[in-house]
């Protein structure tokens, strides 16, 4: 923590206290329900409709954020946040899903701007470790939030939202007062300037999103399989909740010292490592799926977690051409949470079938995604001719 620039520090400070506050997301669907008073079905759909903001936030927001600012798109992220917070419990009730996709679409746009404001500032050496302290205290708030506006919820929900809005509001103070105004970049003659001439110049940065959707897709399993399997185990509804607690305590404890003991390891190693834990630790379950050995699973797929995912989300900043790191993060943030989408449907046609079928494939696919990432790294170094010394 220390090697990092002041500023950042109060970043990760204000992010803290913003995924504190930021708990409206979780009690949507039983806001809907319960002072909306919609069917779960209906509520389900329009609860959705913040998840696929979410995704065109990611894939938009590095684009916004390269032309108009990181700084200042992150700003104007956060303002509208509080607003679209404070407009919820007000907004008739056939207009919410506008309102929530536009929430989560805002959302969205901060995860890419903030990440690609944090390590396009940073040297190489620094961005691993500024990258998994961000992670870090997002979990850190998403462990105590949840339980704080449950309490709340009791009373009002409206205070929920109240409460978002003010935490997006401190956000917007940080971002103000404390980040740096940064200088606009300018591009090289030699660099791509648009974004597909980038990609078909930099092939492995293309792999590396591909193998994350899949890893991701395997990751998920643990937010739609796991309950579906503890539930159908006996466990009542808050071990899965604790489970999930101790998903982000440790990350909370340990990630951030090992992106600073592994800083010097080669990127996609330790990212192939990472896919390679997530499938390791579903297919432990699958043989004969059982609650200890579920509960071991999750803490092998959370090690695995901690590998790649502050790792890939360096990486991305460091094949990122200048002026371009708003873009790749959104690249990277829309296939970091590619899984969203696809593991509930598939897990949950494979669940109908057979629990074990649903484990082997999840397990499959993180080995899939590390074997990829990993054959084609050693071919790629292969055709690399070697520097041959001149007499």
């Amino acid at each position: 923590m220390r090697e990092l620039p002041v500023w950042v520090r109060w970043l990760l400070a204000g992010r803290f206290v913003n995924a504190l506050g930021s708990m409206a997301w979780v009690f949507v669907p039983l806001y809907l329900v319960s002072d909306r008073h919609l069917d779960e079905a209906t509520a389900g759909s329009v609860a959705a409709v913040w998840g696929a903001g979410m995704i065109v936030g990611n894939l938009v927001g590095g684009t916004v954020g390269d032309r108009f600012g990181l700084r200042r798109t992150l700003a104007g992220a956060s303002l509208a946040s509080a607003a679209g917070c404070l407009l919820v419990p007000v907004t008739p009730t056939g207009s919410l899903p506008v309102v929530l996709f536009l929430m989560g679409a805002l959302g969205g746009v901060g995860r890419p701007v903030s990440f690609a404001l944090v390590t396009s500032a940073l040297p190489t050496e620094h961005r691993r470790q500024a990258t998994a302290w961000m992670r870090a205290v997002n979990n850190a708030g998403t462990v105590l939030g949840p339980p704080l506006g449950g309490l709340l919820a009791v009373h009002h929900f409206g205070v929920v939202f109240v409460i978002d809005a003010a935490a997006s509001l401190l956000m917007l103070g940080v971002v103000m007062f404390v980040v740096p105004t940064s200088a606009p970049t300018t591009l090289s003659t030699e660099t791509p300037t648009r974004l597909l001439a980038a990609l078909r110049a930099d092939p492995r940065f293309v792999l590396l999103l591909l193998t994350v959707v899949a890893a991701d897709t395997a990751y998920r399993f643990a937010y739609s399989a796991v309950p579906w399997q503890l539930e159908s185990l006996g466990a009542a509804p808050w071990v899965y909740g604790t489970t999930i607690s101790l998903n982000c305590a440790l990350i909370v404890l340990f990630e951030p010292w090992l992106a600073h003991r592994l800083r010097e390891r080669p990127p996609e190693r330790l990212i192939a490592g990472g896919f390679l834990l997530v499938g390791v630790g579903w297919l432990l379950v699958a043989p004969a799926p059982g609650l200890v050995l579920v509960l071991v699973a999750v803490a092998v797929v959370t090690a695995g977690e901690m590998l790649y995912k502050p790792t890939a989300t360096a990486h991305a900043a460091d094949r990122a051409p200048e002026g371009m790191h708003g873009r790749y993060q959104s690249l990277y943030g829309a296939a970091s949470i590619g899984g969203t989408v696809l593991a509930p449907p598939l897990s949950g046609a494979l669940f109908q079938v057979d629990p074990r079928l649903m484990w082997a494939v999840g397990g499959l696919l993180g080995l899939a995604a590390a074997a990829a990432l990993s054959l084609t790294g050693r071919r790629a170094l292969r055709r690399t001719p070697e520097s041959v010394p001149h007499p």
